[in-house]
Order: C-alpha cells, then structure tokens, then sequence
C-alpha cells in the first residue's frame, strides 16, 4: 500500500537509517569473535592499543561494513534510476552491460594476467574500466543523431551481454582449477576482500553517484509521463539519459569492482519501495539508497555467521533471498490486475 504523504515517506527514510545503523551495529558486533556494543562503542569513540578486538572491528569489520553500505546503496539507487530511465519496474544495472563488463575485464585478468604494475590493484581496476568500456559501446549504438533510442539501447545491451556472457565463458573453458576456482568465487559476490586500501581505490568513484543520481529525481519524473511530455516540461532528455547511465556506469563499475556480482538488490529493493512509497523519484532514490545498504550489509552478516567458519558467498545469499521476494512482488502485481 503506497504511503498517503511526504510527510510519511520522511519517517520511512528516518526508519531507514536507523535500521541501517542498527545492522551495522550488529555486523560489528557479530562474527567468529563476539563483542559487546559497549565494547565497540569505546573502541570507536577513542584510540586503542592495537589489541585483538581493536584490530578485528577497525582493520576487518568495519571496512567491510563501509563497503557493504556503499555497494548497496549504489545497487539500489542506480536500480531504481534504470527503472525510472527505461520506465519498467523489471529494469536493472545489468541491461546497460555494466556488470557483464567487470566481468568480461576480471576474468581476462585472472586467465590471462594483468598489468603487472597494478599489483593487487589490477583486478578491480580492470573490472571497472571493463564496465565503462561495454556501457560506452552499448550506449553508442543507442545513439543516432545525438537521440538516443532507449529501446535500442536496451537490445544492444542484450545482445553486447550474449556476446561478453560467450567470451567469459571461453575463458572458464581455458582456464586452470585456480583460475576457475578464483573466477567462481568472484561471480558469486563477497565483500570479504574490503580493507581501508581497497576502498580508497573506487572511494570516490561510488560516492559521486551516490551524491548526484538523487539531483536527476525531478527529470525522471517528468520522463514517467513519456519522452515527448517531458520535453514539453521543459527537461533535456537527452541530457538526463547520458547523466544517468554515466552515472550508474560510474558507480555499478566501482562496486561491482571490489565485491563482485551481487545480484537482486538492484531489482527488488526500488521495486518493492515504490509499491510503499510510490513512484516518487525524490522519495525513492534515498529509500532505495538506505534499504539496499542495510539489506546488503545484513545479508554479509548472515553469510559470514550462518555456518561458522565457513562463509557463504554474499551473492548467492542475496539471490537465494531476492528470488523470492520478486516473485511474490509479481504474483501480487498479477493477482491486483484480475
């Protein structure tokens, strides 16, 4: 049921952002080594001695923890800019070529190697130039005359995603029992890799879109009454269609980057928000923001906790969970149109 008022959609997001303190207060606090809240409230509060617990919750937790919450919030929020872009609810980062990209990129350096003057750093860097390349392509063909077809893009990015989906999987065929084990794991998502170096890497890359995708709000609601009515209103279409796929582009590639594939928080997270805030885009973009972070950074915690020692892949957590839950998000759509 959508909420009546703003009012309304502000204590949602006021909710959302105590929830999404309060999981991160229990990632914290939850592991192989449990802490008191107290406990990790004294250790963020005032410098320690490097201590076991000291170097658990700010050199292992916490970063992990940051980078759960950023890669949710952009998952979401760049979700539900592709829904409002491509006006269907069933749209998602994926169609533009961002995360068969990254993909494509971090398989070619795990088969056949990086720069060796990256180091550590060739991997996710490659990932994200990967993404922005293939996005690049998919929106130039897209584009004739300076217009660019929305609908176009949308089957160039099918098809660009069939062609990098067969060039990966050419690389799973030639690549050793390592390289394959590396590749699998990497494909299903972890933010177990997270440290404070890592982070800084794509830092910046993931906070611009998080910052500027909310300002695109008032365009892609006039782009809900169609391409035509809104340029009547007076929006550059044009221009708020290159802002947000570079956008989401920017950011879908930087977090895809340092955790991997993590499917379904960009698909149900805003779709499930505008059944209870409405189709809204200046209530939407922060509520998917909020809601992606803390769901991301909860499931962490269920998969590093569920099966102690062992850690479950992140994504095929969020998979598991997320199916679900856009299934009955369509069976309940279907079941209100008879």
């Amino acid at each position: 049921m959508i909420l009546p008022s703003a009012v309304s959609a502000r204590i949602l997001i006021v909710l959302l952002i105590a929830c999404c303190l309060a999981v991160a207060l229990a990632a914290l606090a939850g592991g192989a080594m449990d802490l008191s809240i107290a406990r990790i409230l004294t250790l963020l509060s005032a410098p320690a001695q490097p201590t076991a617990d000291y170097l658990v919750v700010w050199q292992i937790r916490l970063p992990r923890i940051v980078l759960g919450l950023m890669v949710g919030a952009v998952l979401a929020m760049s979700g539900a800019v592709m829904q409002g872009l491509f006006r269907n609810p069933l749209a998602d980062p994926g169609l533009i070529g961002v995360s068969s990209g990254a993909l494509l990129a971090a398989a070619c350096v795990i088969v056949l190697g990086g720069p060796a003057f990256l180091g550590p750093y060739a991997l996710p860097l490659s990932a994200f130039a990967g993404s922005l390349v293939i996005t690049m392509v998919i929106w130039r063909i897209g584009t004739r005359a300076g217009v660019t077809s929305v609908a176009t893009v949308l089957l160039a990015g099918i098809a660009i995603n069939a062609i990098a989906g067969a060039a990966n999987g050419l690389l799973h065929y030639i690549s050793d029992d390592d390289e394959l084990r590396e590749l699998t794991f990497w494909t299903m998502g972890s933010l177990s890799g997270a440290g404070w170096t890592e982070i800084s890497v794509s830092f910046v890359f993931m906070l611009i879109p998080l910052l500027a995708l909310p300002l695109l709000a008032p365009g892609l609601n006039l782009l809900s009454l169609g391409e035509n009515a809104a340029r009547h209103g007076g929006l550059n279409v044009e221009w708020l269609k290159r802002a947000a796929v570079v956008l989401v582009a920017l950011g879908i590639g930087a977090a895809v980057s340092l955790s991997g594939l993590i499917g379904f928080i960009g698909l149900v997270v805003p779709h499930l928000l505008r059944l209870i805030i409405g189709p809204d885009h200046r209530w939407l973009l922060p509520a998917s923001g909020l809601l992606g972070a803390g769901l991301l950074v909860g499931a962490d915690l269920v998969a590093r906790t569920l099966i102690p020692p062992e850690e479950i892949p992140i994504g095929l957590l969020t998979t598991a969970m997320g199916g679900p839950v856009f299934l009955w998000l369509l069976l309940r759509r279907n079941a209100a149109w008879r």
